[in-house]
């Protein structure tokens, strides 16, 4: 018995229809031949979401839009696995914590209390000065201060770094931007002044002023 085949002569099967996509249908050939049917799609590049950090590579999916500092940028590729509400979260506190650290660490080069224990001025020497007293206060005050705020850390519906305080009523969409941009800033910079006096051992303002020439 001879091949029959169902030619559909519908406009769809012999022209491009839609954005990124075309069908194309080759004429029945004589002697009862089947038609062959040739179907191509392909992704239009606009569709595709493109990173605002690398907009050579494409944003991770699993990252969200609508959070504060969003570059789609996840070369780890953290959001496949990690929530993303919790990250979020996550990463403006240990950020909020670098600045007070890089503050801090420049502040103590020049300003101690009247003890000698508190005189140095290289940080990572002066940490391994202070007696186990004041440790213990230390660790017992960040321990209270997290024990509060981690019902808030697991609250869907909470954005990152509201703890429910604003004295100065800073809060805006600009405002938490530019904190998420410096908090980011501030992890890397506290990373640079450890690694400088790992290295060099010296304070390290005094160390820029001496580079420069002021010194």
């Amino acid at each position: 018995m001879a091949s029959s085949a169902f030619v559909a002569a519908s406009p769809v099967f012999s022209r491009r229809v839609f954005a990124g996509a075309s069908v194309a249908c080759a004429p029945a050939p004589s002697g009862g031949a089947a038609v062959t049917m040739r179907v191509t799609k392909v992704m239009p590049k606009d569709l595709r979401k493109r990173s605002k950090a690398l907009p050579m590579v494409d944003a991770p999916e699993g990252l969200k839009e609508s959070q504060d500092g969003y570059l789609g940028f996840d070369p780890f590729r953290f959001s496949d696995w990690l929530d993303q509400d919790w990250a979020a979260k996550g990463e403006l506190k240990n950020g909020r914590v670098a600045m007070l650290a890089c503050v801090g660490w420049v502040v103590a080069e020049f300003l101690h209390l009247p003890d000698p224990q508190f005189s140095n001025p290289v940080a990572l020497q002066a940490m391994f000065q202070v007696n186990y007293g004041a440790w213990v206060q230390i660790i017992l005050g960040v321990s209270i201060f997290e024990i509060l705020t981690l019902d808030k850390m697991y609250e869907s519906d909470r954005r990152a770094g509201d703890l429910g305080w604003d004295p100065l009523y800073l809060d805006s969409p600009e405002m938490r931007l530019k904190e998420v941009k410096h908090a980011r800033l501030a992890m890397l910079g506290i990373l640079g002044l450890v690694a400088q006096q790992l290295v060099q051992g010296e304070p390290t303002i005094a160390q820029l002023m001496q580079l420069l020439g002021f010194a």
